[in-house]
């Protein structure tokens, strides 16, 4: 491949990131202010969302798959697809055993998720804005594991799977503009 082609496939690779990652900050913003108003219960509009967060993961993985054909392998991206698939019949099924299950859930989505999502930011280093994804993976391994400790607390409440949520979408939002260089081929 060509130095010109190369620069090519991460100008487009880069700008297609940087959509998706915008949409990604939307949307995790939005779900964490909404979850936070049902954070105390488990009701219809919570599992709702719970379900939801990791299909719309699902979603994204397949459009970032999909945008990172020409820099690279996208395997685990469908990994993370299967595992974000799992996880939100499993959020439905452990909504009916409570509050702890479903952390328990969410925890090790969080941690498997992360895992992946580190996994797949380190070699893109090279294309720009990928350092907030690398931490973000890294702190989404480390709220997994709280999660799944929450999950044993006397009141376990779902409010920090909402937090959960801002911060990821904080470092979407930074790998957005930070990838606004790659996405110019400059």
């Amino acid at each position: 491949m060509s130095a010109i082609a190369a620069s090519s496939g991460i100008s487009t690779t880069a700008s297609a990131l940087r959509r998706l990652y915008f949409v990604r900050f939307a949307f995790a913003i939005v779900w964490a202010l909404v979850m936070f108003t049902t954070a105390m219960n488990l009701g219809p509009l919570a599992v709702t969302l719970l379900v939801l967060y990791p299909l719309f993961d699902v979603g994204a993985a397949i459009v970032d798959a999909r945008s990172s054909r020409s820099t690279g392998s996208p395997t685990l991206l469908y990994v993370n697809v299967a595992v974000s698939s799992i996880t939100a019949i499993a959020v439905a099924i452990a909504s009916t055993s409570g509050i702890p299950a479903v952390l328990r859930v969410w925890g090790a989505w969080a941690i498997v998720a992360g895992l992946v999502q580190l996994i797949v930011a380190v070699p893109r280093r090279k294309m720009g804005g990928q350092w907030p994804m690398i931490l973000s993976g890294g702190i989404s391994v480390l709220a997994g594991s709280s999660f799944i400790l929450g999950a044993s607390a006397a009141n376990p409440t779902l409010a920090n799977a909402a937090g959960y949520a801002i911060p990821g979408g904080i470092f979407f939002l930074i790998s957005a503009l930070r990838l606004g260089r790659a996405a110019k081929g400059k």
